[in-house]
């Protein structure tokens, strides 16, 4: 079965990668949703949740307030401006 390769950085600081069925995110022109053989895409991240669903555990949730959103040949590259695991990104948490 084909999966995701994704990888999610902040402007300062790794936050997480690994083998995923399924990405889900944010964009400036609504939401998207990222399965194995997707199209290229460059898309702005707008501020919200990412939610990934790894090939194996949980599913993982990361809190970003903007960034950018790249998606070609089976990899997911997210750079956001700030990031954090399992939730929002506040003022508080930047």
């Amino acid at each position: 079965m084909a999966e995701l390769e994704v990888e999610i950085v902040a402007a300062d600081h790794f936050v997480w990668s690994g083998a995923a069925s399924m990405v889900k995110a944010r964009t400036a022109d609504g939401e998207i949703g990222i399965l194995p053989g997707h199209s290229p895409v460059l898309a702005i991240l707008a501020e919200g949740e990412l939610a990934i669903q790894p090939v194996s555990g949980e599913r993982v949730t990361v809190g970003v307030d903007g960034g950018f959103f790249s998606v070609d040949s089976n990899r997911v590259v997210i750079v956001a401006d700030n990031a954090r695991i399992g939730g929002a990104v506040t003022a508080d948490a930047k």
